[in-house]
């Protein structure tokens, strides 16, 4: 099996790659010239230069593969421009791609993200067949990928996947969280109890391999996570306990995060680099409840998440210290 991998430089994708290998597959990896290829270095497998933004580039790129794994995309951007070019339209110019290659491949799986359904309302878990309210440019991007994608549906053999916060070694997102955890500063936002799902990169993995062996695709989206609701408390309790400190509570109004976000967006405008933060992503984190069913991937995919939060966050705390980020 040949499998054509994008954003395999990054967290989830080396972690994909790896699982690939060992599983026997031909991988082949998209890559950019200025692309860190840390994670990758290693191992067996082709490089395959284009990007997503530039179709005529992926043309050659998705040549005779049998599966692709699209997981490239922005997660913070200087522009709200970019996520859009980068999330809706570069998976539009690599479906279109795979339409066009003779023969096409046998499946596409599409790794999108919980923000492209938005948050859960009314306390209820967030379903597939929910209207989606993305309330951020990267949710709103996720979800235009979502519909450009699933416009070839009968096309195309689909598969999208929504986890919702991926953590796990290698991610450096949360792991800005972690790393305030490590200085005994556990901030919470102030005036409500939010609750969110989370899955441990392993798990991902899991459900990227068994929508790939999916017979007879035709746009199925499915939700990811552990299973478990947590509420922010919970996560950093855990955390803290993984790192074996006991942090200080400090309250964050939210007028402080909007404060932050724009002072971050401005410094971005001279630096010319996505922001520390920004106000999308505060508008995410300021809602009650990020989490979703992960029912129809149990009993469709055979779905079940094997690490639970305390084990995933020793484990992620553990490789952090090894790879001397802590």
């Amino acid at each position: 099996m040949k499998a054509l991998v994008t954003g395999g430089t990054g967290f989830i994708g080396s972690h994909l790659v790896e699982a690939l290998l060992q599983r026997g597959a031909e991988v082949r990896c998209l890559v950019r010239k200025t692309s860190d290829l840390s994670w990758l270095k290693t191992l067996p497998l082709a490089y395959a230069y284009g990007d997503c933004t530039d179709k005529t580039s992926l043309l050659e790129v998705v040549r005779d593969v049998d599966q692709v794994f699209h997981l490239a995309g922005v997660t913070k951007a200087a522009s709200e421009q970019t996520y859009f070019e980068v999330n809706a339209y570069g998976t539009q110019n690599l479906v279109h791609a795979c339409l066009e290659s003779h023969p096409r491949p046998r499946r596409f799986i599409y790794l999108s993200s919980q923000a492209a359904a938005g948050p859960s309302r009314n306390g209820c878990k967030k379903t597939e067949s929910d209207e989606c309210e993305p309330v951020s440019p990267y949710g709103r991007s996720k979800r235009m990928g979502e519909e450009l994608a699933l416009a070839h549906g009968d096309e195309l053999p689909l598969v999208i996947l929504r986890p919702p916060v991926v953590y796990g070694p290698r991610e450096k997102d949360l792991f800005v969280y972690v790393r305030l955890l490590a200085k005994r500063i556990q901030p919470f936002l102030t005036g409500q109890e939010q609750r969110f799902n989370l899955c441990y990169v392993g798990d991902v993995i899991q459900g990227l391999l068994l929508a790939s062996d999916l017979k007879h695709p035709h746009g199925d989206i499915f939700f990811l996570s552990d299973g478990t609701d947590y509420l922010l408390k919970e996560i950093g309790d855990v955390f803290a306990q993984a790192l074996n400190v006991s942090p200080f509570s400090i309250p964050l109004p939210r007028w402080a995060l909007y404060g932050i976000a724009t002072f971050s967006e401005f410094l971005s405008k001279f630096s010319r680099t996505p922001p520390l933060i920004s106000k999308g992503k505060v508008d995410e984190m300021v809602q009650r409840n990020w989490v979703c069913d992960i029912t129809r991937a149990k009993s469709t995919l055979c779905f079940e998440p094997s690490v639970k939060l305390p084990e995933g966050a020793q484990l992620t705390v553990d490789w952090y210290r090894k790879a001397n980020w802590l």
